[in-house]
């Protein structure tokens, strides 16, 4: 069955087509583009009308567009809107009314990622699942990721982000949730806020829109907990917690790693229960324990979640470890390098001196990104971590890392590079055999490259 038709189309958006059409998903890049899509032509860095001539060599279905493009004209099968981001918030709003969905929400500074694809993972089992591909999660990313739901969706997982105040609210109003999660608040985005209090402020919009029929779930480890609650409480919603205190509904009682895989103990409403999962570390053992509250709020059995729990991995970027191969010997990677800030950065330091090595353990950390005024004062403080103690080696990179060498001890093996390129030029020298590596930093700082170029080693090998 098609996902849009051109009737329904001009019906959510109050556009003009003069040619019928349907499709079956929908695009905003070229490079992606399946044959059959729509391509929706959004204004960002580029035009997306620069490219319609592209997507429809490539086999799109329709463009969505807010004027004809030079050299095409009305008999190409063109939705005409006045504002192509405002049609594609139509759209979304459109395919939310018409699918009878369990609509679930996840938003925190950390986490909401990995958690999303925990939960959908475990929806997934249960029932028809659509959930946001990749970190689709701000102005543009919800409104598609909703446009791109199925009428005959079970369940949908809806990753919100934000950088400023007033970006959750529209984003969770425009996906009528049913549940309504804020994994945690941390110092993260701190250019734009005060302090963490705004954060806790600005998440709390995710339950704004919730009614009585609704869920909030909430961390109850959170210093900022009373914050949230009071926008559930105004909200008049269900509530449920989950963490580590005694209060929580959905309790995390212990973890432990064995291979690559973490073993959880939890406690959930006053009774006890086990699983694992197939990826290392406490952080997603506590953030499991809202996939958990979440799963069990839109209907599904407890023993159902444990099972479909056992087949999740961590994502790409976010925790996922391979071996590779060098030769005759092999080095172990953790790729972390999708983002960071002091709390993930801590997390991902535990699981690395955690980790079961026959050689070197070694951390690769670049910079971190939106820190406010304080960001020297956070690099510095990784020092502070106990578990940095257990790291052989760190290679830190980026202007802001060298805070962080000048607290380490004299004698802690570190070395300083300026920039990832300047590491990437040195990376053979740097690496032994059976080493353990986790690479792990902000996103602009482009970490992700010393990731690749770790396993071009092991193609170059071959």
């Amino acid at each position: 069955m098609s996902l849009w038709s051109s009737k329904d189309a001009v019906k959510a958006t109050s556009g003009v087509s003069h040619i019928n059409w349907v499709a079956n998903g929908i695009s905003i890049d070229t490079r992606t583009l399946k044959m059959g899509d729509l391509f929706v032509a959004l204004k960002d860095q580029r035009d997306g009308h620069e490219y319609i001539k592209i997507a429809f060599e490539k086999g799109a279905a329709a463009a969505l567009v807010s004027r004809v493009p030079d050299g095409l004209n009305e008999n190409f099968p063109l939705l005409i809107v006045d504002d192509v981001l405002s049609a594609l918030e139509s759209m979304a709003e459109f395919a939310r009314e018409r699918t009878h969905a369990k609509v679930i929400g996840i938003t925190g500074s950390v986490g909401k990622t990995s958690t999303k694809e925990m939960l959908k993972s475990v929806l997934i089992a249960n029932g028809k699942t659509h959930a946001a591909e990749r970190s689709y999660n701000n102005h543009w990313g919800v409104p598609l990721t909703l446009a791109r739901m199925p009428k005959e969706t079970d369940f949908a997982v809806i990753e919100i982000g934000m950088n400023n105040p007033d970006e959750i609210r529209p984003l969770a109003k425009l996906a009528k949730l049913d549940v309504a999660i804020v994994l945690n608040v941390a110092p993260v985005h701190l250019k734009a806020f005060k302090n963490i209090e705004g954060i806790a402020y600005a998440k709390a919009e995710i339950f704004e829109n919730l009614s009585s029929s609704n869920t909030a779930i909430v961390n109850s480890d959170l210093s900022t907990f009373d914050i949230l609650i009071d926008t559930v409480q105004k909200a008049r919603s269900k509530l449920i917690t989950f963490g580590h205190t005694d209060v929580a509904d959905y309790k995390l009682i212990s973890s432990s790693r064995y291979g690559n895989k973490t073993s959880v103990t939890a406690k959930m409403n006053n009774l006890d229960f086990n699983f694992y999962f197939g990826a290392e570390g406490d952080h997603f053992a506590i953030n499991a324990m809202s996939v958990f509250a979440a799963a069990e709020a839109v209907g599904i059995e407890r023993k159902n979640i444990g099972n479909a729990f056992s087949t999740w991995q961590a994502p790409s970027g976010r925790g996922k470890r391979s071996t590779i191969r060098i030769g005759t010997g092999k080095i172990e990677l953790i790729d972390e390098s999708y983002n960071a800030n002091p709390i993930s950065m801590e997390a991902a330091i535990n699981v690395l001196s955690q980790s079961e090595s026959s050689g070197r353990k070694v951390a690769i950390l670049g910079d971190m990104g939106e820190l406010g005024e304080n960001e020297m004062l956070f690099h510095s403080n990784l020092a502070k971590i106990q578990s940095i103690k257990a790291i052989d080696v760190l290679y830190l990179v980026g202007p802001m890392m060298r805070c962080l060498k000048k607290e380490l001890p004299s004698q802690k093996q570190c070395l300083w590079f300026e920039s990832v390129d300047a590491l990437i030029k040195e990376i053979e020298n740097l690496v032994i055999i059976n080493d353990t590596i986790m690479v792990k930093g902000s996103n602009y700082t482009k970490v992700s490259k010393i990731v690749e170029k770790l396993k071009d080693l092991g193609n170059d090998a071959r």
